[in-house]
């Protein structure tokens, strides 16, 4: 069974992969493969040069912000990129023989149609809770974390469109949650 977890940015995703990881669940981290394959594949680099510009490698390193300032601009933009990456990152995900992925914009890229998903768990939290999150985890404005969530399809249609859905209000116990997932997949 392939299970992809996917939640909006500052959800807590990265630690519920974490609690998956101590449960001995291998999880396909979607965000990082796409950079480990935009590092070393010459095709992909030279694809994404023809869309943003040169100066979005620098000595063969991916020049982040000028990527994110890229995506920011426009949407036809974000569907350009994500239509040079997602297949990469697809095929990568066949090929490693993991049945779990994690992917922050799994429906809202239409990633969930490039690879076969049995089931989809979705992680929530408060929005300020992500805001605050956000700001502390990468260094960025309350303004420029904004923009980020709107970039991204409402949490609750995310919710609605997923499987199952765990709770990381800070209130609500993780653990429970994460076994009890485990509990009701694995039937």
């Amino acid at each position: 069974m392939i299970v992809a977890l996917t939640g909006g940015i500052g959800s807590g995703k990265s630690y519920v992969c974490k609690l998956l990881a101590e449960r001995g669940i291998s999880v396909y981290d979607c965000d990082a493969h796409a950079k480990d394959l935009m590092r070393a594949s010459k095709t992909l680099q030279k694809q994404l040069s023809e869309l943003v510009g040169d100066e979005v490698f620098r000595d063969g390193h991916l020049q982040k912000a000028i990527l994110a300032a890229y995506l920011l601009q426009s949407e036809v933009h974000v569907h350009a990129v994500n239509a040079v990456i997602h297949p990469a990152v697809a095929h990568d995900f066949e090929q490693s023989g993991q049945t779990w992925l994690e992917s922050a914009i799994l429906f809202d890229s239409g990633f969930d149609k490039r690879t076969h998903i049995d089931k989809v768990v979705c992680v929530t939290a408060p929005e300020e809770e992500r805001i605050r999150r956000v700001m502390m985890r990468d260094g960025i404005s309350r303004e420029k974390t904004l923009e980020w969530i709107a970039r991204q399809l409402p949490q609750e249609e995310v919710a609605q469109r997923s499987d199952y859905e765990i709770v990381n209000d800070g209130i609500q116990l993780l653990v429970p949650q994460v076994d009890q997932l485990l509990s009701l997949i694995s039937e």
